[in-house]
């Protein structure tokens, strides 16, 4: 039996227009959307956001 692909090359932009598409599709048609939203979520909590090194100072 054949193994699921585990790695995947996306890149950032391919990343970004996935989002769009849920988030269109969340609002647009009549499917589950609770499954679009915890996929959403997952996505959300996979990224790294930026912040500098050193002392912060935000405003």
């Amino acid at each position: 039996m054949p193994k699921p692909n585990t790695k995947f090359e996306l890149d950032v932009e391919d990343l970004d227009l996935i989002e769009t598409a849920l988030h269109k599709a969340k609002r647009d048609q009549d499917i589950d959307k609770r499954r679009i939203h915890d996929l959403l979520g997952r996505l959300h909590n996979q990224k790294v956001f930026f912040r500098p090194r050193g002392t912060y100072v935000g405003g």
